[in-house]
């Protein structure tokens, strides 16, 4: 009974930070909505005994995705007005699709199916939800799982490949010309001979005159 009293209460606070997300005026406050949204999610998988996933949400997603959206979002100057602009007109269409949503899902889940999804049966102290996890997805997905890696790593390099475009006027470095520098190309040794440099003259006297114009006595009167 408790822990269904904890899931329908975190899964409240997901819809309101859901909604809120898409709300709200601010881009800013927008974020925050959505951080809320990830730290609720992952609490409920923890609920399900699936610690890893509920880290790596709260790692990738919370530590690294939504401080860049944080950090752009800032630093950007948004003009919120052209956001704004058309909200009201297509607000029914939203509604709509939303109820459709709502209805395909009430179709699908209701009845007597979710009684077809049992309750997760509790586990020992010792189980792995990470080694469970990667047992499963280097054996049977393991495929699938390497053509992922594949796709990513394609995007990575095309990526990288339209952001080094030459461009006119555009400075940057080139690895191929730093890697193949030499010391000659870089530094010259100049050979000077010294020079003597003459006394320092006072203002209005005389080398070796004394402060205030007078030459300088030897001894004393």
């Amino acid at each position: 009974m408790f822990e269904q009293i904890v899931f329908y209460f975190f899964a409240a606070v997901l819809v309101v930070a859901g909604a809120l997300v898409i709300t709200v005026r601010n881009p800013v406050h927008a974020a925050l909505c959505l951080v809320l949204a990830f730290f609720t999610s992952a609490a409920i998988w923890l609920l399900l005994e699936a610690e890893f996933l509920a880290i790596a949400l709260v790692l990738v997603y919370v530590g690294a995705v939504m401080v860049l959206f944080l950090f752009v979002v800032m630093m950007l100057d948004i003009n919120l007005v052209p956001l704004r602009e058309g909200f009201i007109r297509y607000l029914p269409v939203g509604i709509g699709i939303a109820l459709i949503v709502l209805v395909e899902l009430v179709i699908v889940l209701g009845g007597d199916r979710l009684d077809m999804l049992p309750v997760p049966e509790p586990h020992p102290a010792d189980y792995s939800n990470t080694r469970e996890l990667g047992s499963v997805l280097y054996t049977v997905y393991v495929y699938p799982f390497e053509i992922a890696s594949v796709i990513l790593l394609v995007a990575i390099v095309a990526a990288i490949a339209l952001t080094l475009r030459r461009r006119e006027g555009r400075r940057g470095q080139r690895p191929e010309e730093q890697v193949r520098v030499r010391r000659e190309d870089r530094v010259r040794l100049v050979s000077m001979p010294a020079v003597r440099r003459e006394p320092r003259l006072e203002e209005g006297g005389a080398p070796g005159a004394a402060p205030g114009g007078e030459p300088a006595r030897e001894g004393g009167e």
